[in-house]
């Protein structure tokens, strides 16, 4: 059986010792593996930005309902001074449990804070993989992927009788919604405090602090996530500094 030329290259490019060539190839496989996922990640998003771009320049200039340009850039300016900051936050913050591939991943579907990550995290957890590790961000990608599917299946069967089944549900069940997503946070956050708990506490007090202090809304996520890493740092720091002493 003949043997691909790269695949003698890959795998016996390194001496035959007991570590050498494991070694060699995860690394050159990870690499390509990065390669392909910069390539299509960027394809992809670049795709659906043009796609999504497409309706509103055919309504505004194919159809004649453009708006002006003074109520675009006075609505974009508005909606920017809010979440301007989620923008340089979110993939700084949550690149470290997603990768490379995952990034690309959650932020092509979207759903990140309630869907991706809490999925990638769960994942990591099951298999006992840490994040920021090769096997923690094929862990995740693969359950961003699979929650993605998931929930392209159901958002189609929602929105095909999505009316018709919340018509079913009583009003109080309804009202109860709300707590879906700040219960998904907490089981996220009790998921990381039960490894370093001192650093879930800080967490939630920053989470109090920007929430219930005269913090405005624009900056209180920014605020709560520089504001728990410094202080996390810090204290991972001083621990070393002790052990070391």
């Amino acid at each position: 059986m003949s043997v691909n030329k790269e695949q003698k290259d890959l795998t016996f490019s390194a001496p035959l010792t007991e570590t050498a060539p494991i070694s060699t190839a995860q690394a050159i496989n990870f690499e390509t593996y990065h390669l392909k996922s910069h390539f299509w990640g960027r394809l992809t998003i670049w795709t659906i930005i043009i796609l999504t771009l497409l309706v509103p320049l055919y309504l505004s200039f194919g159809l004649g309902f453009h708006p002006g340009w003074s109520a675009i850039i006075s609505g974009f300016t508005a909606y920017a001074s809010i979440v301007m900051f989620v923008w340089v936050l979110e993939p700084i913050s949550y690149y470290p449990i997603l990768g490379v591939s995952g990034t690309y991943l959650a932020f092509l579907t979207g759903n990140i804070g309630n869907m991706c990550l809490p999925c990638a995290s769960v994942a990591q957890s099951v298999v006992g993989a840490e994040p920021g590790t090769k096997k923690g961000e094929i862990t995740a990608s693969l359950a961003i992927a699979t929650a993605s599917l998931v929930n392209i299946i159901i958002l189609i069967a929602v929105i095909l009788s999505g009316s018709y089944l919340i018509s079913l549900f009583p009003q109080s069940v309804l009202e109860n919604f709300r707590f879906v997503l700040p219960a998904i946070f907490g089981g996220v956050i009790a998921q990381f405090a039960v490894k370093k708990p001192l650093f879930g506490a800080v967490g939630i007090a920053f989470g109090l602090f920007v929430n219930l202090g005269p913090v405005p809304r624009a900056f209180q996520t920014f605020l709560c996530i520089l504001g728990t890493v410094v202080v996390c740092i810090l204290l991972e720091k001083m621990k070393k500094q002790k052990e070391h002493a």
